[in-house]
C-alpha cells in the first residue's frame, strides 16, 4: 500500500461525494488514486481496488464507517447562523472522536507488531487531525510518528523518512512544543536510524529520548524505560552484551516495580469493588494506572527481554526469574490466569534454586491470588 504524498494526501482530503459527483473526481481513501469501488455501507468512502478496501476495513473503517456519514454529509444551506455554528461544533467533536479512535487503533497494531494493519488507521488519524488543527499543527506529530514507525516496520524506509521529516519540521517550528512530543520524536528517529543500520545515530537519538523523558517523568518511569529498551536492542545488535544486559535489567526493574504497584493497587480496589478492572479509565485510579496501551507495551517488551534471557549463552537465572515474575503479574492483571500460573510457577521454581530467594514470598503470594480466582477466568 503506497503512502500518500505529504502532507497527508491532500488530494484525498475532500473528494466530491454527492450524488452528482463526476466519477473521475472520486479518490481512493488510502492512496489518492482514481477510485472505482465504494463502501456499500456508508456509501461515502471510495477505493482504487479491493486490496485497499479490505486493508482499510480491517484497520479502522469497520469501526468508523457509520461515524463518517454525518461528517461527510454537507450541512443544509438554509440554516441560521446559530444553527450553522452548532453544526460546525458538532462536526469538530465528531472529527476529534474519530482521531482518537484511529490513533488508538493504529497504536495498538504497532505495539502488536502489525505494522501493515496500522497504516490505514494512522492515515485517518493524520487526515482528520489536519482537517481539525491545520497542516502545521503540533497535534499532527503523534500520527506522523505512528506512520513512520509503521512504515519502518514494513520496510518502507523512504516513506518513513518523509513522515519523520514532516514531524521534525513541525517540532522545530513550535518553540513551546511539549517534552512528551520531543522525546517521542527522538525515539522514532532512533528506531529509524537503527532500521537503516546507523547505530551511532540511533544511540544519539535514543540518548536524547531518555534525557527528555527522564527530565519530565523520572529515570525510573515507564516513559523512560522505552528508551532504555530500544537502546539495549541497539547494543545487542552490536554484540555489546554487557551494556545491553545492564539496560535490559533496568527495563525489567522498572516494569517489575510498576506491575507490583499496580497489583497492590488492584488488591486494594477489589476489596471494596470486586468487579473493578485494572484497566479502568476511572481518573481516581491515578496517572500510573495500567492502560491498554501500557498492557500492549509491557507484553511486547517483557516477552522480548525474556526471549533474550532464555536464549543467552550465559544464563542469568536471577534476571530471568525477575522478568518471569513481572510477566506473571502482568498476565494476572489482564486476567489471563492460565498464562499467569504457568509463568509464575517457572519464576517460583527458578528462584528456589538461587542462593538469595528474596522474591520467593512475593511470587508465592501471586500464585495464591491466581489460585483464588474463579476457574472460568481467562
Amino acid at each position: 500500500m503506497p503512502a500518500p504524498p505529504l502532507p497527508v494526501a491532500l488530494a484525498t482530503r475532500r473528494r466530491l461525494q454527492g450524488g452528482g459527483a463526476v466519477e473521475g473526481s472520486r479518490r481512493c481513501e488510502l492512496c489518492g488514486a482514481a477510485a472505482r469501488l465504494r463502501c456499500g455501507r456508508c456509501r461515502l468512502t471510495y477505493y482504487c481496488g479491493v486490496d485497499h478496501q479490505k486493508a482499510d476495513w480491517v484497520s479502522i473503517h469497520e469501526r468508523i464507517c457509520q461515524l463518517l456519514i454525518p461528517i461527510r454529509t454537507s450541512l443544509p444551506c438554509l440554516l441560521s447562523e446559530k444553527e450553522r455554528k452548532h453544526g460546525v461544533e458538532q462536526l469538530v467533536k465528531r472529527q476529534k472522536y474519530i482521531i482518537e479512535l484511529a490513533y488508538g487503533a493504529a497504536q495498538e497494531f504497532v505495539l502488536d507488531g502489525k505494522h501493515k494493519e496500522a497504516m490505514p488507521a494512522a492515515l485517518h488519524a493524520l487526515r482528520f487531525s489536519t482537517e481539525v488543527y491545520g497542516s502545521n499543527s503540533v497535534q499532527l506529530v503523534p500520527a506522523y510518528l505512528l506512520l513512520a514507525e509503521a512504515s519502518t516496520g514494513v520496510g518502507r524506509l523512504p516513506e518513513a523518512s518523509k513522515y519523520l521529516s514532516q514531524a521534525q519540521w513541525i517540532v522545530l517550528r513550535t518553540p513551546d512544543c511539549s517534552v512528551a512530543v520531543q522525546y517521542k520524536l527522538h525515539r522514532s528517529l532512533g528506531l529509524f536510524s537503527a532500521a537503516e543500520g546507523n547505530f551511532e545515530q540511533a544511540l544519539y537519538h535514543l540518548a536524547n529520548d531518555i534525557y527528555l523523558a527522564s527530565s519530565t517523568f523520572g529515570l525510573k518511569s515507564i516513559e523512560t524505560s522505552g528508551g532504555y529498551f530500544h537502546m539495549a536492542n541497539v547494543f545487542f545488535h552490536q554484540n555489546k552484551m554487557d551494556v545491553a544486559n545492564s539496560l535490559y535489567a533496568e527495563v525489567t526493574d522498572i516494569w517489575h516495580a510498576f506491575l507490583m504497584k499496580s497489583l497492590q493497587a488492584q488488591e486494594q480496589i477489589l476489596e471494596s469493588q470486586p468487579e473493578t478492572s485494572p484497566f479502568t479509565e476511572d481518573k481516581e485510579v491515578g496517572e500510573d494506572r495500567m492502560t491498554e496501551a501500557r498492557q500492549a507495551e509491557a507484553l511486547r517488551v517483557l516477552n522480548a527481554v525474556l526471549d533474550i534471557r532464555e536464549q543467552a549463552p550465559k544464563q542469568r537465572p536471577g534476571e530471568t526469574a525477575r522478568v518471569l515474575h513481572a510477566l506473571a503479574m502482568l498476565y494476572y492483571l489482564i486476567t489471563d490466569l492460565s498464562k499467569a500460573r504457568e509463568v509464575g510457577l517457572k519464576a517460583f521454581d527458578l528462584v528456589k534454586q538461587l542462593p538469595r530467594q528474596e522474591s520467593l514470598e512475593a511470587i508465592g503470594h501471586l500464585l495464591n491470588l491466581i489460585r483464588s480466582k474463579p476457574s472460568h477466568a481467562k
